[in-house]
């Protein structure tokens, strides 16, 4: 699971770094509609993956890993021309420690962590609302209330979700050829976990250009 995730995470780092870095990648995309796409791609890619796993073979499940990856990266190039690199490459770091240990209480807890998935599950509901609301109200007050409790929020989610992947191994693990695509789905869990913690530090962390 986590190789799949930091290798998903190096995937997608390249391609933001590379297209947003690089002037004749990004204008045609970003100076255009073709932005909403790319911003949006994501998205149905992770509706695509949840509803169809079952279908897929594990081969195909990965490459569906990776083209996903490739994707948000596209989507996430628009970091490089908003913020700086430095303040990036900082709340990365951050990131990855606020990651790491959660995970690692997630995976080595005796407690139940069950209990917190609906709250969590609520939580989330909440953000997003909060967020499309805060696309008309514009309130910088808001945005970084929302960017706090997303936080913390995704900071929950990984324990939770790490302990949830380690539970589904154990359950699973007498069908061999479930696993593949077992630590795929995991894989792309952990990954949006991170994905999000990091974005939400970034608002109001990164130093804007």
């Amino acid at each position: 699971v986590y190789n799949y995730m930091m290798l998903g995470l190096a995937l997608t780092g390249i391609v933001a770094y590379v297209v947003g870095t690089t002037p004749a990648l990004y204008l045609p995309i970003f100076g255009s509609p073709l932005k909403w796409v790319v911003m949006l791609a994501p998205l149905a890619f992770v509706f695509f993956f949840s509803f169809r796993i079952q279908a897929m073979s594990t081969s195909t499940a990965q490459l569906t890993f990776w083209a996903f990856c490739a994707v948000m990266g596209l989507s996430m190039a628009s970091i490089f021309l908003a913020f700086t690199g430095a303040s990036i490459a900082r709340v990365f770091f951050i990131t990855a420690g606020m990651f790491g240990a959660a995970s690692l209480y997630g995976y080595t807890t005796k407690a139940d962590l069950t209990k917190m998935g609906s709250f969590l599950f609520m939580g989330l509901i909440g953000i997003v609302i909060a967020s499309l609301v805060n696309i008309f109200l514009a309130s910088s007050a808001l945005s970084f209330a929302i960017s706090v409790i997303g936080v913390l929020l995704f900071t929950g989610l990984t324990a939770y979700d790490t302990q949830r992947i380690k539970s589904m191994y154990y359950a699973i693990g007498q069908y061999g050829g479930m696993m593949g695509k077992a630590a795929i789905m995991g894989a792309l869990t952990l990954y949006l976990d991170f994905i999000n913690l990091f974005t939400f530090l970034l608002q109001f962390m990164g130093d804007r250009r």
